[in-house]
């Protein structure tokens, strides 16, 4: 069998299906699949071609790519004729994971105009932000969210009835307008805006390219296309689940995107994670391959239950959007050993589309820490706090460019101008280290709590709560969980002269139940704190009244004995 480097080699030079050449993109030189589709709406319409296979499975249909070609084509047509939607408009997706979000995404698309994905754990406020920076032309929410979402100059249709009844306005029909359009656009028009917790405290709508989301999508073909050379085919029929939120690059780009393109399956798991739900799902479904976080793979290997479902269909295992441990590894291998054998990490951002890196299984039997070498299309390098190249081993900011970094920050120009460094490299803000080519992560985006792979800003939860009478101020911090990876951990200190009497404050009576109530009005449940001290002695300042977070988080550690970050 020939190595994975001698396979790559092979599929990417010239003249092969995955060949890679340099091309300006963005005024830059970039490394880019020469065959690459030039839209989005391409995908669609050449979908039709795998007829009655199945692209969408959840708890309330079995869509095939013939009648999700139909119901795209019959949205698209009702879109643009009912709403006017086109090119540059933005059409935003409020709701949980079912079939009906990836088909408001494929229709959006198609029309070149802009599909936004809001998500679905968000507070009132936090949904009002997000309507308010991308203002878009029409909202798709399901019932749970319209209510969040309030009084807006905006069509606001529902998911379980607005939606079908446009389509089936618009289907069946042999008119030209309501054939699948095929709206002109330009590889670096704006296709996907994506939402990632801001360190200002709001968050940010990073803008994907059509470029970039293909980008990603090739990416993930040409791993299928590295395995069959070295003489591992892909298994026929595979069926992917799909448990990341959709409003994630992990389930759009990296698996709803892909499977349209090459007939396979998405199931579509709905409703709170439940390890046996789930592990009935990969049963009764067959799936084959899954792309998880490490919690839910934390979940899966340690479930007591886990022998009685059939898991012998499921071939390969990803873990990602957190960083998983060497010990959670070798649970996996010992728990699944054919998962395990194609076990695989990566190490990516929103900003980035998909994986930056990826760790192959023999990288991780090798070198358990690692989150592997950058992708093909990707440059990875670590710099200093001057912007310069430092030596293998020394740590270091991660900085990235590729044709599948983001256009940017939605209509935030500070943003994107703070993230951003000459000839297109981006700054990400995350610690690390590269040995021989390998990427070690020490530390992601500083303060950044990683609970159960979403993303947790300190900043953005400090200042929820600052809006609280009884807070003079506050420090929020991630502390570990067996389960969660971490969790929310916050010390609040109560205005001068309140004292503290157990979790209640003299004089405002504010408890930690109050304050995790104030805390859920702002925000989605994941960011609330579930630690707490309170406190009437002030967080530790240095001279230029900046809260040295060390000394705060020792504070934490002396509460709970547990090391804060």
């Amino acid at each position: 069998m020939i190595s994975r480097e001698e396979a790559l080699a092979a599929i990417t030079s010239p003249g092969a299906r995955f060949e890679i050449r340099t091309e300006i993109v963005r005024g830059e030189r970039l490394p880019v699949y020469a065959n690459r589709e030039r839209s989005l709406g391409s995908l669609v319409r050449s979908s039709a071609r795998f007829g009655s296979a199945e692209y969408l499975v959840d708890a309330n249909q079995r869509l095939t790519f013939a009648g999700h070609h139909a119901a795209v084509a019959g949205l698209a047509a009702g879109l643009r004729s009912e709403y006017g939607v086109g090119k540059g408009d933005r059409v935003a997706i409020c709701s949980a994971n079912n079939a009906e979000w990836i088909i408001v995404f494929w229709a959006t698309v198609s029309l070149g105009a802009i599909a936004v994905g809001m998500n679905s754990m968000w507070a009132a406020p936090e949904v009002a932000h997000g309507v308010g920076l991308t203002r878009p032309k029409v909202i798709f929410a399901d019932a749970p969210r319209r209510g969040l979402i309030g009084d807006v100059a905006v069509p606001v249709l529902s998911v379980e009835e607005d939606l079908p009844a446009l389509i089936g306005r618009h289907s069946g029909s042999a008119l030209p307008e309501t054939s699948l359009p095929e709206a002109a656009v330009d590889e670096d028009d704006p296709a996907v805006i994506l939402f990632t917790s801001g360190t200002s405290g709001r968050a940010k709508g990073a803008t994907h390219s059509h470029r970039n989301v293909l980008a990603a999508m090739w990416y993930i073909l040409l791993g299928d296309a590295v395995a069959a050379q070295m003489g591992m085919p892909s298994p026929p029929d595979r069926r992917f689940l799909l448990t990341s939120p959709l409003f994630h690059i992990t389930s759009l780009h990296n698996l709803a995107v892909p499977r349209l393109a090459v007939g396979d399956t998405a199931v579509i798991y709905t409703g709170k994670f439940e390890i046996d739900r789930v592990l009935a799902l990969i049963e009764a479904e067959r799936v084959t391959n899954w792309g998880a976080v490490p919690t839910m793979v934390s979940r899966l290997v340690r479930h007591p239950g886990r022998a009685k479902y059939d898991l012998s269909t499921l071939r390969f295992l990803s873990v990602n959007s957190a960083p998983s441990s060497p010990a959670l590894k070798d649970q996996v291998r010992t728990a699944l050993p054919a998962a395990g054998q194609a076990l695989v990490t990566t190490y990516g951002l929103t900003e980035s589309s998909t994986a930056a890196t990826v760790a192959a299984p023999l990288d991780l039997l090798d070198d358990p820490d690692t989150v592997g070498g950058p992708i093909p299309t990707m440059q990875v390098e670590i710099r200093d706090a001057a912007g310069h190249l430092v030596p293998d081993g020394t740590e270091g900011e991660i900085w990235l460019r590729g044709a599948q970094m983001m256009l940017g920050y939605w209509d935030d120009p500070a943003a994107t101008a703070a993230s951003s460094a000459p000839h297109g490299w981006f700054r990400t803000g995350d610690i690390g280290t590269m040995n021989g080519g390998r990427l070690r992560v020490s530390a992601r985006r500083s303060d950044l709590i990683l609970r159960g792979g979403e993303n947790v800003y300190p900043a953005e939860v400090e200042f929820a709560l600052s809006t609280h009478p009884a807070v003079s101020e506050c420090a929020v911090f991630g502390v570990p969980h067996a389960d969660l990876g971490q969790e929310v951990a916050a010390i609040v200190v109560v205005d001068a002269g309140d004292a503290v009497t157990g979790h209640a404050v003299t004089g405002h009576a504010v408890t930690a139940d109050d304050l995790a109530a104030h805390a859920l009005a702002r925000l989605a449940r994941y960011k609330v704190p579930s630690r707490w001290l309170l406190t009437a002695d002030p967080l530790p300042r240095n001279a230029t009244g900046k809260v040295i977070r060390p000394q705060a988080a020792a504070m934490l550690a002396g509460r709970f004995g547990q090391t804060a970050v």
